[in-house]
């Protein structure tokens, strides 16, 4: 053996003889670099969960969406019932015609004066349109509400000896009773379900929460009775109502108060939780 050479012992750390020590730890030698192992990817969901997962999520009228708006108004509003001030069919039906382009609290401060004045139907079909005018001036429009006030009792005093019908065909036929005022009287008088009521309300909030994407009125209560189970249809058109005056507000909706805020995607939410929907605006 050469003097001055020494032959290479194993390390006792388990290092292999060829690395170099430097300060502060040990080097490893250069190695091609090891081969990227790739993640575990979490068990798949059955296919039949992410379809439907994803359907709820993209479709705004998924059944178990439209079913939680449902369920959420049940719980704010649980005991609805038409804001218009009746005591009978024919009472309901005057209100209703003169809410039009009014609103519900104006209208319950001229129809207890109006009635006291004229109890019946024969004494509306008495009068001249002019002669009705005066007492519902502050309703607007009044010319052409107290002619189809007029219209509408001498209607219901000729043909149908004075009782107003709860069919919606017949209805149809009375003067000022399109198909909103209808469905106010058959479902909040006759408790039938024929439609749903789609007042400025309605129209604005079923579109914000992007139950329809319609703008005419009749389409729009079209798509609703689609969605909505029958059941549901004279209620849901009275808790919107009531959200669209509570928290829902046209100009300045109370979104951070309203419990449907996290599924709803409005364009002109004021505060939001959630992705805003471009196309859920009114």
């Amino acid at each position: 053996m050469t003097r001055g050479k020494v032959p290479r012992q194993p390390s006792k750390a388990g290092r292999q003889a060829a690395v170099k020590r430097i300060r502060g730890g040990v080097k490893p030698p250069k190695t091609s670099a090891p081969a990227k192992l790739s993640p575990r990817k979490p068990a798949m969901k059955p296919a039949a969960t992410r379809v439907k997962k994803q359907a709820a999520a993209e479709n705004p009228i998924a059944p178990g969406r439209v079913a939680e708006i449902l369920r959420r108004l049940d719980v704010l509003y649980p005991d609805v019932r038409c804001a218009l001030t009746h005591r009978s069919a024919w009472e309901l039906l005057v209100a209703t015609i003169l809410s039009a382009q009014c609103t519900d609290v104006r209208v319950n401060m001229v129809t207890p004066v109006l009635f006291q004045k004229y109890p019946t139907p024969q004494h509306f079909a008495a009068l001249n349109p002019e002669e009705l005018e005066g007492d519902i001036r502050s309703t607007g429009f009044f010319r052409n509400k107290a002619k189809s006030i007029v219209g509408a009792a001498r209607k219901v005093v000729n043909d149908f000896g004075g009782e107003v019908p709860a069919d919606m065909d017949k209805l149809l036929t009375v003067p000022g009773a399109a198909r909103k005022t209808a469905n106010v009287v058959l479902g909040s008088w006759f408790g039938k379900a024929d439609g749903v009521v789609v007042d400025t309300h309605v129209h604005r909030i079923s579109r914000r929460l992007e139950l329809t994407d319609k703008d005419d009125p009749q389409k729009i209560e079209q798509d609703l009775m689609k969605i909505l189970p029958r059941e549901k249809w004279i209620d849901f058109s009275h808790q919107i109502i009531h959200h669209g005056r509570a928290l829902c507000i046209a100009r300045k909706p109370k979104c951070a108060d309203c419990p449907l805020e996290n599924i709803c995607h409005a364009a002109d939410k004021t505060w939001s939780t959630v992705e805003i929907h471009p196309s859920a605006k009114l």
